[in-house]
């Protein structure tokens, strides 16, 4: 029964995970935030909700290390599935049809993920009413730079055809308010069905012997971050792209959040201090694959088309690379 559960909630998921796209694509048309606000916000909060569980799961069950590595495998696995969707839609060159204030939100993900990269180096152990002093550093710089952020101007999407509302579009029939309803509607069903999907995955990888292995890591990570890529899709199809990208970078500063809550609930100690060595690889991992998206956003916009692919063709094979030195350590 473990199966059916798992393919009747990735089913569920992914329905959801459509309609959540769709109203964010008209929230970003008829709003003023935009598709990148939208995307790195709303559809990033939402699409990270799976991982809320996870994690909340793992600090009740006084794992530390699941909950950092499902916070920073997460990352990883988000990053992957913006570059091969980049190389799937490669026609449509993603990183150069997006506004360049995506640099913004990627700098500050690579920051944060260079920060818990050096917490885990250095493993301390003070703390302030149990909370790890390097998490509260890492939140702080988290609030400060989207603060900072919020301040910037929003740069002008490079194609103008995301500007206008096509009457094939859901934006021309939905109301703003309609969008705004069935939004939150949509992000509650993936709460519900992306969490027993993660669990229902993760006993699938228990009974099946895979849970130690590669594999079994791989459907965690593809249980959790299902809605995120269902998300990219539906954004592309829709020729949203700043929605696309905006909703992976978000998730990733999302996740940083999840971080920061998971070592407030864990009352053991700082839960960096009390996580694996192997994260240290997982982070600098993040911060490298984090880094080749960035170039990718500041490349220059007019690359022929044959060079276009290189930089997300080399973050998928980093990708997994990076991945058997996790699995190895």
């Amino acid at each position: 029964m473990l199966f059916v559960y798992f393919f009747i909630a990735a089913a569920i998921t992914v329905a959801a995970a459509v309609k959540l796209s769709t109203y964010a694509d008209v929230i970003s048309e008829k709003s003023k935030w935009g598709g990148m606000m939208v995307g790195t916000v709303l559809l990033a909060g939402a699409t990270s909700l799976p991982e809320v569980t996870t994690t909340v799961t793992a600090v009740s069950l006084n794992n530390p290390d699941i909950a950092v590595g499902n916070v920073l495998g997460s990352n990883m696995f988000n990053l992957l599935i913006i570059a091969v969707f980049d190389l799937c839609y490669r026609k449509e060159q993603l990183f150069s049809r997006t506004s360049i204030s995506h640099t913004y939100t990627a700098s500050l993900g690579i920051f944060l993920a260079l920060m818990a990269w050096f917490a885990m180096l250095v493993k301390t152990d003070t703390a302030i009413f149990g909370i790890g002093i390097d998490t509260i550093i890492i939140l702080a710089v988290y609030a400060l730079g989207m603060a900072w952020i919020n301040k910037q101007p929003n740069a002008a999407p490079v194609s103008e055809e995301e500007d206008t509302v096509s009457e094939k579009s859901p934006a021309y029939a939905l109301s703003l308010r309609h969008a705004q309803i069935g939004f939150v509607i949509a992000a509650i069903i993936i709460l519900i069905a992306g969490s027993i999907l993660t669990v229902t995955g993760d006993q699938i990888a228990l009974v099946t012997g895979l849970g130690s292995s590669f594999v079994g890591s791989f459907l965690i990570a593809a249980s959790t971050s299902l809605p995120e890529a269902i998300a990219v899709l539906i954004a592309l199809q829709l020729q949203n792209h700043n929605l696309a990208l905006g909703s992976i970078l978000g998730s990733n500063l999302f996740n940083i959040i999840l971080l920061g809550l998971s070592d407030i609930a864990y009352r053991s100690g700082p839960i960096i201090a009390a996580s694996n060595n192997s994260h240290q690889v997982t982070a600098a991992a993040v911060t490298l694959l984090a880094a080749i998206a960035l170039f990718s956003i500041l490349r220059g916009r007019k690359q022929l088309f044959r060079l276009y692919t290189w930089p997300s063709a080399l973050l998928v094979v980093l990708y997994f690379l990076s991945s058997y030195f996790i699995f190895t350590y």
